[in-house]
């Protein structure tokens, strides 16, 4: 990955330009930590990137990033750019510059700040390395006004600590405590990029004491109070109560449903692994205490996985009952994958028509 990476750098210095690895995987690398999220910065413009790289796709907003694909792997290129104006806390007059040190400057925080050239060297220009060493989260320049202008640092900050299990710096914490209320500005998809990341960690449970030391559950309307940490963060989100606010796929919103179902009901017996499957009942018995073991072993003894695994067939049912087919059979097929999910009619077409010419 890195020595791909660096082939881009060659690539656009070879045209007259200089350019850098930028940001969390230059730390990631420091710190010997897998990475493969590479971002680059260039003073190339984007009129010039795309001269140089064929496949290059142009941002469609002003002063986005150019996007590359190289040996399969896509890549994001920014130009260097300095921040000139803020309204409503995101920058809305942006310039391109020269200048690595204005580009870098504007970052979040030291740890991010840390460049690599094209022959693998870092570049600290704001003690990036000694914090990562103090195991510090330190804003680079006045964390009030960072906050200010961004209040989505302050969850990246919170981020940044739980994952790396680092603590806030002085300047961190002040800058939290004066712009907290400042989240609700920000949109909710916005924060839940940054909270997935926080309760996908294993060290979530920093990541939410730190939320609720400062309140922050208040300004990101999420009660935290009597939380059950999961191992999927689908776990924690379906106790939280947001599916009006936050957004979630369909697919997300499904499971969170199922989830919160099978808690409500505080049991897991077979048939809810049958209907509901392992995954979710998996999540739902970490929320109720449930060892997951049992839920794997009941699993794995089903008498059947899905309805075309009865053993019997609509026409022979048909046959059997001399009737003509209509929404019966469907109520019919659902009555019967209770009975033998749950051991009460084996699955076996004599035990099968015996059950239903003594009920139908």
């Amino acid at each position: 990955m890195l020595n791909d990476s660096l082939e881009i750098l060659k690539k656009i210095e070879k045209h007259g330009y200089k350019a850098y690895i930028v940001g969390g995987y230059v730390r990631d690398y420091f710190m010997k930590i897998k990475s493969y999220d590479v971002d680059i910065c260039t003073n190339a413009k984007p009129k010039d990137l795309i001269k140089i790289f064929d496949n290059a796709i142009l941002p469609k907003e002003k002063y986005g990033a150019v996007t590359i694909r190289h040996k399969g792997i896509r890549y994001e290129i920014t130009t260097f750019r300095k921040e000139l104006k803020y309204e409503n806390r995101r920058p809305v007059e942006i310039e391109y510059t020269n200048e690595l040190f204005e580009d870098i400057v504007r970052r979040d925080f030291t740890i991010n700040s840390m460049c690599m050239d094209i022959d693998g060297n870092i570049i600290d220009l704001f003690d990036g390395k000694k914090d990562i060493n103090k195991k510090i989260i330190k804003s680079l320049g006045n964390a009030k006004d960072k906050f200010y202008e961004d209040p989505l640092r302050i969850l990246r900050a919170i981020r940044f600590a739980t994952t790396l299990n680092f603590k806030l710096d002085k300047d961190v914490i002040s800058g939290i405590k004066e712009n907290a209320h400042y989240l609700k500005d920000i949109s909710y998809d916005r924060k839940k990029i940054e909270l997935n990341k926080i309760f996908a960690s294993k060290n979530v449970k920093y990541g939410i004491k730190l939320i609720k030391s400062f309140n922050l559950d208040e300004y990101l309307e999420l009660n935290l109070l009597k939380i059950k940490y999961t191992t999927d963060i689908l776990g924690i989100w379906a106790q939280l109560d947001v599916l009006d606010k936050y957004p979630f796929t369909k697919i997300e919103i499904v499971s969170i449903k199922n989830i919160l179902s099978i808690v409500e009901n505080k049991t897991i017996g077979k048939y809810e692994i049958y209907k509901y499957g392992l995954y979710t009942t998996s999540i739902a018995a970490e929320i109720l205490g449930i060892n997951k073991n049992v839920i794997v072993r009941l699993e794995r003894n089903l008498p059947i996985k899905s309805k075309k695994e009865i053993n019997i067939t609509t026409d022979e049912i048909l046959k059997l009952l001399d009737k003509k087919p209509g929404n019966w059979i469907s109520k019919l097929y659902e009555d019967l994958e209770v009975k033998i999910v749950t051991s009460k009619v084996k699955n076996n077409k004599e035990k099968i028509k015996e059950y239903i010419l003594k009920n139908y």
